[in-house]
């Protein structure tokens, strides 16, 4: 089978029967055409699947650093071989002759380490002093959310407002368009965001939105072009934390990282805390456990004296 006819069903098999996400398809479709303008380097646009070996794709791998403006992760070359492997694993459940995925080694990495605000960092970024303005009604109400909610900063800027049900203070999110689960909004949360929408005059959908449009323009606007962007977010949280000192390069989801080592500290254990962050395999939740150490520390000094 010719390499572009193995490629279409591929992705085809990854939406239709893998059920996979649109950005998880849109991932591994990228990563793949990256592959195939190798093969258009190496005159082998055309190849059969099966002439793929192991020289080839140790040498794409070198192609994808070549190809890089800037130096890429180790994080990111590996990516694009998780690709190539899922694509040699799909045609093998398929009987297609071909280089086993289990032939490409990926390149070892360090531990992952997560950023986190200590307590005493969450305390100078949330007491930030109220100005009685709507965008910092706005701004407080994001960071709480992604804080205590646990969210994830594409599951919050695709809040609706009839989404979120106040008067039981939980609400649903889709979790990587498939799969549901329940957030629950603390009275903190709940709080911020009623005061936000209390002061919005509006009938547009999205839960939170920029507001630097003309009030004459408000009937021709499209709500969607309203509907904040994950990179807005990150910049206005970065903006609070410098303001208040807080010398560490966050982003939304350091927020998110903050409230699952909170929880550690605080004696949850990981299988919760897996299931509310909805991740997938307790190994992505364990790299928090970095928190407990401290802990273990305090009780072999209280046992072991």
């Amino acid at each position: 089978m010719l390499f572009s006819q193995a490629y279409d069903k591929f992705l085809n098999w990854l939406e239709v029967i893998k059920n996979k996400s649109p950005k998880t398809v849109e991932q591994y479709d990228r990563h793949l055409r990256y592959f195939r303008e190798y093969l258009k380097i190496k005159n082998e646009d055309n190849i059969d699947v099966e002439k793929i070996d192991l020289d080839l794709a140790e040498w794409f791998r070198s192609y994808i650093y070549k190809k890089s403006k800037k130096q890429i992760s180790i994080k990111t070359a590996n990516a694009y071989m998780i690709t190539l492997r899922s694509f040699l694993k799909y045609l093998e459940k398929t009987w297609i002759k071909t280089l086993s995925p289990t032939s490409i080694d990926l390149i070892k990495q360090e531990t992952r380490r997560v950023e986190f605000l200590t307590e005493e960092e969450l305390i100078r970024l949330f007491n930030t002093p109220d100005n009685n303005t709507l965008v910092w009604a706005r701004d407080l109400a994001i960071m709480e959310c992604i804080y205590s909610t646990w969210l994830r900063i594409s599951e919050l800027t695709a809040l609706n407002k009839n989404d979120i049900n106040l008067d039981t203070k939980e609400f649903a999110v889709r979790w990587k368009w498939r799969k549901l689960r329940v957030v629950y909004l603390t009275q903190k949360a709940w709080e911020l965001i009623k005061k936000y929408l209390d002061k919005r005059h509006d009938a547009y959908a999205p839960l939170f939105i920029r507001h630097n449009f003309k009030k004459e323009d408000i009937k021709s606007i499209d709500e969607e072009s309203l509907r904040l962007s994950r990179f807005f977010i990150t910049n206005s949280i970065k903006k609070y934390a410098i303001k208040w000192c807080i010398l560490k390069d966050i982003s939304a989801h350091t927020l998110r990282h903050s409230f699952a080592t909170t929880l550690l500290n605080a004696g949850a254990d990981l299988r919760s805390i897996q299931e509310m962050l909805g991740h997938a395999s307790i190994t992505t939740t364990q790299v928090y456990t970095h928190v407990t150490n401290p802990k273990l520390k305090e009780i072999h000094n209280k046992f072991m004296r």
